[in-house]
């Protein structure tokens, strides 16, 4: 009996992650990828795997999925991943309190998480800053890859584990009857095809693009030179800005009072959507970010001012053993502005979208295409 055949566009992590979960239900896959390799939002991030981010509930869970699925994928695929969790630091009393009340919310959740004095915090990370330390709050939950490496390797995996097929630079100019056509003389046909591209959706159903509520986050980061004397961190550092970035957050009642002094006295790291974080690759080089624009069409360039508050928000909260900077980029990736979490929907017969995951792919599009996949 013949295998049913499943055509999945675009190989970022979405694309990767619902490539798996087909070729798990029995789908024999093929993948077509418009460049030569994955150069989107899915290399562009800190490689945080990040359930401490993520309400409890659905989410949550999909998220402890993809975690579980990751840390597989990492043995079986020569992946480096490092379950090294995340540290929220506080630095001043609101930010504490924010801190306490959330690690009680969270152990009546049942989360992996600890309440930290100064000195447990200085035991977990050499990297955390003393002078003024009022502690910190450590979820377990937390898993660093390098996206980069991780992105550059999955295909890789897919294609030993499960015989997925992958076509590289080659770009779908539309689809019609179950068929994807590639220019004028190639085409691809298959039983299902998903499209996880953002760029592709855009410009393949254009009108359904147009008429959902989505927009597009620019977001700069930066990259210090790796460590010497195979010095770590620990766990990925968060500054108190991060505390009113993450919706799992907004379960502690003091939060909209931290929220305000915020806005009295850094409207700028506001108004740029900045909040600070720090993982480290297996290299010992250290990812640093990050900020938020939104809008659907965005300037090329990356703005000094907005690197250099994040360096100075950094210098309060972190200190590192060689903090020369190697690299800067930009990365952007669909949003929804109505607070749903992603976009998944037919256009056509035997056609389906995933989309629109913002900047969560990392930590939900494992969990979330094996659900998906399991409805079609």
């Amino acid at each position: 009996m013949n295998k049913q055949t499943a055509i999945v566009i675009g190989a970022g992590i979405v694309g990767l992650a619902t490539a798996r979960a087909l070729a798990k239900r029995g789908y024999a896959v093929t993948v077509i990828e418009r460049t030569q390799k994955a150069v989107g939002a899915s290399v562009r991030n800190f490689g945080m795997v990040w359930p401490i981010g993520q309400p409890a509930g659905t989410l949550y869970n999909r998220a402890m999925r993809s975690r579980e699925i990751w840390l597989e994928v990492a043995r079986a695929g020569d992946i480096w991943a490092d379950p090294v969790g995340s540290l929220h630091l506080a630095y001043n009393t609101d930010e504490w309190k924010v801190l306490e009340e959330l690690h009680q919310i969270f152990c009546k959740e049942g989360r992996s998480v600890a309440l930290l004095q100064p000195g447990e915090v200085l035991e977990r990370s050499p990297a955390a800053l003393k002078q003024g330390l009022l502690g910190g709050l450590f979820s377990a939950d937390e898993v660093i890859v390098d996206p980069r490496q991780a992105i550059a390797a999955l295909p890789g995996y897919l294609t030993r584990e499960f015989g997925v097929t992958f076509h590289w630079g080659k770009c779908v100019s539309y689809i019609a009857d179950q068929t994807a056509y590639i220019g004028n003389e190639e085409e691809h046909e298959a039983d299902l095809i998903v499209v996880c591209s953002g760029a592709d959706f855009e410009t393949l159903y254009p009108e359904y693009f147009a008429s959902l509520p989505i927009t597009k986050c620019k977001l700069q980061m930066m990259r210090m030179v790796a460590q010497p004397d195979e010095w770590r961190m620990g766990p990925a550092l968060c500054g108190g800005l991060s505390l009113i970035h993450y919706n799992s957050f907004k379960a502690a009642p003091s939060l909209a009072e931290l929220k305000k002094r915020y806005e009295l006295q850094m409207p700028d790291y506001l108004e740029w959507g900045i909040h600070v974080m720090v993982s480290q690759n297996g290299m010992g080089e250290l990812t640093i970010g990050d900020s938020h624009e939104y809008g659907l069409t965005h300037e090329p360039f990356d703005r000094a001012v907005i690197n250099n508050m994040i360096l100075f928000y950094l210098e309060k909260m972190a200190a590192f053993q060689d903090p020369r900077l190697i690299e800067t980029w930009n990365g952007i990736y669909p949003k929804l502005t109505d607070g749903q979490t992603e976009v998944f929907f037919s256009p056509e017969q035997g056609v389906h979208i995933l989309n629109g995951l913002g900047g969560a792919g990392m930590t939900l599009s494992f969990g979330l295409a094996e659900e998906l996949v399991a409805t079609l």
